[in-house]
């Protein structure tokens, strides 16, 4: 149980880390795209890694008490997991891709691929 207990306690404390790190970025960076990535990228790590410290706590119980209310929680948080990372990603590009249209550009951009593409 040890070694169970600091593996969870590490994915929780990368979770955490990762999240504040997200927090930060979106107070520091200087444009929407920056700011962007860093709220998606970190924030999903640190979902990623706190769910997984959750499921590895789900199963573990389960197995241990056999009480099947912790393997429905730990399968709740797999689909959650699953659902976030998809939303994630594809709510960062819907909005990077609305704030380009819409007349905002990169700040500190060296090369701009989307000026001559077309966007509909």
């Amino acid at each position: 149980m040890t070694i169970l207990l600091i593996i969870l306690y590490l994915f929780l404390i990368i979770g955490v880390a990762f999240s504040i790190l997200g927090a930060v970025g979106l107070i520091r960076f200087p444009d929407v795209y920056t700011r962007l990535h860093a709220a998606t990228k970190c924030t999903t790590f640190g979902s990623v890694f706190i769910s997984l410290a959750v499921i590895i706590f789900g199963f573990y119980f389960w197995r241990v008490n056999g009480d099947s209310k912790y393997l429905v929680f730990a399968l709740h948080t797999i689909i959650a997991l699953a659902c976030l990372i998809v939303t994630n990603s594809t709510g960062a590009h819907a909005i990077a891709r609305a704030a380009y249209r819409s007349g905002v550009k990169p700040k500190y951009a060296v090369v701009d691929d989307l000026k001559e593409a077309k966007l509909k």
